[in-house]
């Protein structure tokens, strides 16, 4: 997998991402600092980190730099100037990618740095203390979540369960669903159609939404939730024509056609569920966990609002997988790599992860920070007894490494809106989707030689 030391990256290996541009993630890698002593590594140096502007606060870098000696360097992530940077030989020291969508592809493509040694040297992330979301950045050539550890998870969501609004629920008669056992996709969907609310042709209330990150996302967990994968068992092709992969697409396309909820032919004018969860327009969200920040810091909604456990199919596994799992990662050609990593020690073991841990904006991805998580309300302990139990069901869904986020999402959203509109069956749209989705991986994988 390896290049040889000094040897430069090929640009042919990011053509397609290039193209595409790399998936971003819905989760911020913001948080609040909180002062801590430790000993210090590096000090006096200065670390470049590729990150979004809310990722990391102007205070967080004064912070980093009171706590460890270390100068952050900020620069905006820019996946077009990352491509520069790396083929140059001259890359930031961290990079900042979502750990389910990015992690295999960049692995693949051999520019990122092997971090299990770092681990193996370090008191402050030990390999124990890991939470099994972080596997989303392992990578062994040819499957993630097995292999070498690439990266880590600042936080994460399950993010196939969803919040429902029990008022919704009682104004319509619908009974509540469990907060310990998933109800079928089958049942969620029939609630939906009974909790939307119409006004003179007008949608008032959506049912539900379940949409997923990205598209790539929902439909590998879905097919997985139906027994099968996506992908062929190389990733180098997806087959929506398979029982598995057609169930899932199947029902996604009849949620879309039922428009119970946003989709593509039916956007949320918000851009995302929060705005509209908040304002009692939307009666179950698909967004896991993560939102309860949102929903907790509303007195109002927080009473009425719970977290659901990922649906599943009938006779199907019970699966729960996390999405997004964004994080850092550290360029193989990085000219500062132990500064990076006592940054990266930093920021993922020490104040900014404990202050995420206890914002309730996600689950912390060192088991040893869960104590933190909000526990001090009814709502908040309400939330908290069904994630945990949710969290007996986690597992990592593998993605093809052939292929970003953004374009398959791209493909996906040329193609499907026939389908949700009615105009084209199920069986033509997999074929659709076999036809450009992997030709696009077959591309991918030429790139990665």
């Amino acid at each position: 997998m390896r290049s040889q030391a000094g040897a430069p990256v090929s640009r042919r290996r990011f053509l397609a991402l290039s193209a595409a541009g790399a998936a971003a993630g819905a989760a911020s890698l913001s948080g609040c600092a909180l002062q801590v002593s430790t000993g210090v590594s590096g000090s006096g140096e200065t670390v470049t980190m590729m990150v979004k502007a809310d990722d990391l606060s102007p205070d967080l870098v004064k912070q980093a730099k009171k706590d460890t000696g270390i100068t952050i360097r900020r620069v905006d992530y820019d996946i077009t100037k990352l491509i520069a940077m790396l083929t140059s030989g001259n890359p930031p020291d961290l990079v900042r990618a979502v750990g389910a969508t990015d992690a295999a592809y960049f692995a693949a493509r051999d520019v990122m740095e092997e971090l299990d040694p770092y681990f193996a040297k370090s008191s402050v992330l030990e390999v124990d203390d890991l939470d099994p979301v972080n596997d989303l950045w392992r990578y062994d050539g040819r499957t993630q979540g097995k292999g070498a550890r690439y990266g880590m998870a600042k936080d994460f969501s399950q993010d196939s369960m969803y919040w429902y609004n029990t008022a919704a629920f009682d104004k319509k008669g619908v009974d509540h669903p469990s907060e310990s056992e998933p109800a079928t996709f089958e049942e969620w969907l029939e609630n939906a159609k009974r909790l939307v609310q119409r006004s003179k042709g007008q949608t008032t209330v959506s049912g539900g939404s379940y949409n997923g990150l990205t598209k790539l996302t929902l439909m590998a967990t879905m097919t997985a939730s139906a027994g099968g994968s996506l992908f062929s068992d190389d990733f180098s092709r997806v087959d929506f024509t398979t029982p598995e992969a057609r169930k899932a697409l199947a029902w996604y396309i009849d949620y879309c056609r039922l428009k119970v909820g946003p989709s593509a032919i039916q956007p949320d004018p918000n851009g995302w569920d929060g705005p509209t969860y908040q304002a009692g327009r939307l009666a179950m969200s698909n967004t896991g966990y993560w939102m309860g920040g949102l929903i907790g810091a509303d007195k109002k909604l927080a009473q009425v609002s719970r977290l659901a456990p990922a649906p599943v199919f009938a006779g199907g596994p019970r699966i729960s997988a996390c999405q997004g799992g964004t994080g850092l990662w550290m360029p193989r050609k990085a000219k500062n790599k132990d500064a990076a990593w006592r940054i990266f020690e930093w920021f993922f073991g020490e104040a900014p992860a404990r202050a995420r841990a206890s914002s309730g904006w996600g689950i912390p991805s060192l088991k040893s920070l869960r104590s933190l998580m909000p526990h001090q309300t009814d709502y908040q302990k309400r939330t908290l007894t069904a994630q945990q139990n949710e969290l007996k069901h986690f597992s990592v869904v593998s993605l093809t490494p052939y292929i970003t986020g953004d374009a398959f999402e791209s493909l996906y959203n040329q193609v499907t809106p026939a389908a949700m509109k009615g105009e084209m069956s199920v069986d033509t749209l997999a074929g659709r989707l076999n036809s450009v989705i992997n030709e696009q991986l077959k591309r991918g994988k030429e790139q990665v030689g």
